[in-house]
């Protein structure tokens, strides 16, 4: 990836809307040459998708959940996090260095649906245990980091 491509990510990242003509403009090329790059993007993996930011409470999920995996030590990892995927309440799952091996991110409406997924996790084959911990409140989360080299 060059500059322009750097830039056309950034760019990206904070507004996937813009049109070619006006990425084009912004990194100074045509917008041919930019929907050439931005395919190639896509192709490569760089860019994986685009969706709407949406504001969970209106969307009924108001409850957001980390929750740690310990997982079972005969676990089969890969048939676990598979569990794990189908499970439409999970956003995002990290492996962690640590007792707790996997870290979700999870959306719910109520506590009461919260329980019940964790009830299924801790039914879950491979899952030892779980520690949740609630958000009270967002202050912010999917903040993109400028792209490129750090500033000095």
């Amino acid at each position: 990836m060059d500059a322009i491509d750097l830039s056309l990510v950034d760019l990206l990242r904070s507004n996937a809307r813009l049109s070619y003509a006006e990425l084009a403009r912004q990194v100074g090329l045509s917008a041919p040459a930019v929907h050439e790059r931005v395919g190639k993007l896509e192709s490569s993996g760089v860019v994986r998708g685009y969706r709407a930011d949406v504001e969970p409470e209106a969307i009924g999920l108001g409850v957001t959940a980390l929750i740690g995996i310990v997982e079972d030590s005969g676990a089969d990892s890969d048939d676990m996090l598979e569990s794990l995927r189908v499970l439409p309440e999970i956003e995002s799952c990290y492996f962690m260095a640590g007792v707790e091996s996997f870290l979700l991110k999870a959306r719910v409406g109520t506590i009461a649906e919260l329980e019940q997924l964790i009830v299924r996790l801790n039914r879950t084959p491979g899952v030892a245990s779980t520690r949740t911990a609630i958000a009270l409140s967002t202050k912010w989360e999917n903040r993109p980091q400028p792209v490129g080299p750090s500033p000095a």
